[in-house]
């Protein structure tokens, strides 16, 4: 996987991300890859482009952008101060899942944390994504909590 690429994401990936993010069976109900794109989520990625906490990734294999991801490093109290990396929206095209991408992107977020000197690195993934879960758990991570949410 020596022709992979990490780049932070610019506006002008915003289309494939949200193509990638509507790519499975949750997503092509919560996203809307119409065109012209939502304008909801350029206001979304200047947002997240201008916050030093947010890093959205993108992943290329020869010029192409195949996967995805963002981490968004927290700051907290707890723990004697200790920094958080919360990785989300992690998304490979369809033709690459299975080869071990998943892995390697798993792999570089991990090491993303850990340069910035987060002492943990959390995730969420819905309860239907049973392959996701057992994904995350064959690289280490533990159903530790119980996360909840409130739709607003």
């Amino acid at each position: 996987m020596s022709d992979i690429q990490f780049r932070r994401a610019t506006l002008a990936d915003v289309p494939v991300i949200v193509a990638l993010l509507a790519d499975d069976h949750l997503g092509k109900s919560r996203e809307d890859t119409g065109s012209p794109l939502n304008p909801g989520y350029a206001a979304a990625f200047e947002a997240i482009d201008r916050d030093p906490n947010q890093m959205l990734t993108v992943v290329e294999r020869g010029g192409q952008v195949i996967g995805c991801l963002q981490i968004t490093f927290i700051p907290g109290l707890s723990r004697l101060g200790m920094l958080r990396g919360q990785v989300e929206s992690v998304r490979i095209a369809a033709g690459y899942c299975g080869g071990g991408m998943g892995r390697t992107m798993l792999e570089w977020a991990i090491a993303e944390c850990r340069s910035r000197g987060c002492g943990v690195v959390q995730l969420t993934t819905d309860k239907s994504r049973s392959d996701a879960k057992r994904f995350y758990e064959q690289l280490g991570f533990v159903a530790s909590h119980e996360g909840m949410k409130l739709a607003l």
